[in-house]
C-alpha cells in the first residue's frame, strides 16, 4: 500500500510538472488519467500490480 500511494503521488508530481512545463496539455493529461482510473477496473489490472511490485522489489535489492 506505501509503494502504491508513493507512485501515485510522484506520478502526480510529474504529471502537475509536465503539464505547468507546456510538455502536455490539459486534454490528453485528462485523457491518461481516465485511462488509468479505467485500466484499473479491468482485468489486467492485478497483472500490472503484480509486475509494478516486481519491479519495486528488484529495484530494492539493488545495492550500491
Amino acid at each position: 500500500m506505501a509503494i502504491s500511494l508513493s507512485v501515485v503521488v510522484l506520478l502526480a508530481v510529474i504529471l502537475v510538472v509536465l503539464i505547468r512545463g507546456g510538455s502536455i496539455k490539459a486534454g490528453p493529461a485528462i485523457v491518461a488519467i481516465l485511462f488509468g482510473f479505467f485500466l484499473a477496473s479491468t482485468n489486467i489490472a492485478p497483472s500490472v500490480n503484480r509486475f509494478l511490485n516486481s519491479l519495486a522489489d528488484t529495484i530494492n535489492q539493488i545495492r550500491f
